[in-house]
């Protein structure tokens, strides 16, 4: 099985849990019952060691596979329990399958200790693009969160000997998560509350939020300009009770927000030209225009830079919002996903909700929060400057979308996943709002050079 999707519901089934999938099961790539082989050899004839080659297979009998078994395997072995209504299930590693067990046996040892009168069920969530996985645990009539974040390797260096995740400041294991999210919760601000944790293994048990992201909820029939205003008045409310960047966790060391990394932005706006560039015109970039496009780039980076320290939260859109709407104010509003946070201009947040990337939010919708995020901090604020937060507002709606549109081909080229390309006509969209702006005239006529609107179209197309 899949480490990141299989690896607990196995070690709960150990402990004798009803389990279930809260998603269709797994499609198996192939299914082979040898209790009718009476040779390995008859195996060639059925395509097996291609079928397990291809994907996964679910062998029963695998002992009569002989040595067209592959090498890299998992056993799993279930005898009767100690009742009639339990199995006992006993799983082994073969090859490199076995850190696999070893990690859930850390994780099994975790829930035992977390929950020692028992787990009653859990169910697998759709986790994020990221390393992490997440099941929802059921014990004693209370439902949590279970997240499995191992601390990674780093990954290849991109600059200067560095991996991108150093230089953007990507959380590596969960402490950030506890560090920050015990800081939001202390100003006031809905976010999963720990249960348990093991800050070693990289293991949290977290309050259930539910299921009605904002996506989701925008889908079922909620008001969208009701759940924008109370996510912007989190945001407002944010500013007026700052969270420390200097921020404790539980085994007496610290986590310091970080800020961005100048080479973090650059390496961002240069997938448009690595990426959008070539399955755009056919060839890459030339050189002494990608020198061109940086150097208009260069002073926005200044500007954005040398911004006063606020807080970005950096991920704060539909996913990972929860639309709460039995509770009031802004506790309608849960937050998760906000390890990666840094120290940063306070109009950060508000582009990445304004200028969500995968939900449409209409032109005059983004304009009248903006208006009113300005009219409410301006009552609190008598220095606030707004003509000077809504240029840096654009800047970073600009490079975060420059950034956007070379992604979603790079997810495509090099990863595999079609599916983000439906948001490219919403991020070009973005972007022009963003380039509109008087302060970025001179990379808007750079952008309408390069990719005016027939070329923006008909590369999406050919693209999809």
């Amino acid at each position: 099985y899949h480490a990141r999707m299989r690896r607990t519901i196995n070690a709960l089934a150990d402990a004798g849990a009803q389990v279930e999938d809260a998603h269709p099961p797994v499609s198996f790539g192939a299914h082979f019952d040898l209790y009718r082989l009476t040779s390995p050899d008859e195996l060639e004839e059925i395509g097996f060691r291609d079928a397990c080659a291809a994907g996964l297979a679910l062998i029963e009998w695998p002992e009569r596979a002989g040595d067209m078994l592959p090498a890299e395997h998992i056993d799993v072995r279930l005898e009767p329990g100690a009742t009639p209504e339990l199995r006992r299930v006993t799983i082994e590693a073969q090859g490199d399958a076995a850190p696999r067990i070893a990690r859930l046996q850390v994780i099994d040892g975790f829930l035992t200790q977390a929950l020692p009168d028992g787990v009653d069920r859990v169910a697998y969530l759709q986790g994020d693009a990221s390393t992490r996985a997440y099941a929802r645990v059921a014990a004693s009539g209370r439902s949590m969160v279970l997240m499995d974040a191992p601390r990674m390797p780093d990954g290849p260096p991109v600059h200067n000997g560095l991996p991108y995740s150093r230089i953007a400041h990507l959380a590596e294991d969960i402490r950030p998560f506890v560090a920050i999210g015990n800081a939001l919760s202390a100003a006031g601000i809905t976010v999963p509350r720990i249960v348990a944790h093991d800050l070693d293994a990289g293991l949290l048990l977290l309050d259930d939020l539910g299921d009605d992201t904002f996506g989701r909820a925008l889908a079922a029939g909620a008001s969208q300009s009701a759940m924008i205003a109370a996510a912007v008045d989190v945001l407002s409310h944010l500013r007026a009770n700052p969270i420390p960047h200097e921020l404790p966790l539980p085994d007496g060391t610290a986590h310091r927000l970080p800020r961005f990394d100048r080479a973090a932005l650059e390496i961002e706006i240069g997938l448009l030209l690595d990426w959008y560039w070539p399955a755009a015109k056919g060839a890459p970039a030339p050189a002494d225009l990608r020198a061109e496009f940086m150097a208009l780039w260069s002073p926005v980076l200044d500007r954005l830079m040398a911004e006063p320290a606020g807080l970005f939260l950096r991920d704060y859109h539909s996913p990972n919002l929860f639309w709460l709407p039995e509770r009031s104010g802004i506790d309608r509003i849960g937050v998760i996903d906000f390890q990666d946070a840094l120290a940063e201009p306070w109009s950060h947040d508000l582009a990445s909700l304004l200028q969500d990337a995968r939900v449409d939010v209409p032109a005059a919708l983004e304009a009248a929060e903006i208006d009113r995020y300005c009219r409410i901090v301006a009552a609190r604020e008598p220095g606030f400057d707004a003509a000077r937060f809504r240029a840096v507002y654009a800047m970073f709606g600009a490079q975060r979308n420059t950034r956007l549109v070379g992604l979603w081909v790079r997810l495509l080229k090099r990863d595999g996943k079609p599916g983000y390309l439906q948001h490219m006509p919403r991020t070009w969209d973005y972007l022009a709002r963003n380039l509109a702006h008087p302060e970025l005239a001179v990379l808007r006529d750079w952008y309408d050079r390069h990719f005016p609107d027939d070329l923006r179209r008909r590369a999406i197309a050919s693209l999809g």
